[in-house]
């Protein structure tokens, strides 16, 4: 087993820790099973559908709701978070931050709060403005289809 050699504390303190409600695990499983229909099944769409998966296999890393992998690139083009509205702020932050950085090739990235329904939509060179949209431009999808 391979153990990282640091561990930077914000990841022991929050982000590797398990959150894990009902309602957030349901919306998690509808897009994985819709998205995974387009990737495995209809061969729609070109990024493999992963839930809870290290962005970085090779050492501790953000591990965001869902990510949407381009496994000829071993990149991850698309993230998804989902979340309360409690817990909105916090994941907008680690969202924007991990688009901005710029470590694993993220150019787009959605925030959905399954209590007020709402969608935001970040991408890569966006400035730190986030739309209101489900819609992704890299997959040409609404994402909130799989949810109603």
């Amino acid at each position: 087993m391979y153990f990282p050699s640091t561990v930077e504390p914000s990841l022991i303190a929050e982000d590797l820790g398990v959150w894990a409600p009902i309602d957030h695990q349901r919306v998690i499983s509808l897009l994985t099973i819709g998205l995974g229909v387009l990737y495995h099944r209809e061969k729609t769409i070109s990024l493999e559908p992963l839930p809870e998966t290290m962005l970085d296999e090779g050492k501790a890393s953000q591990v965001p709701d869902l990510s949407l992998r381009d496994n000829q690139a071993f990149q991850t083009p698309i993230i998804i978070e989902v979340c309360h509205t409690n817990g909105l702020k916090g994941d907008l932050h680690k969202l924007i931050r991990l688009i901005d950085e710029d470590i694993y090739g993220i150019r787009e990235g959605f925030i959905y709060d399954y209590r007020t329904f709402q969608w935001l939509r970040y991408r890569f060179g966006d400035g730190g403005l986030t739309t209101e949209s489900s819609f992704s431009e890299i997959l040409q999808l609404d994402l909130n289809q799989f949810l109603v």
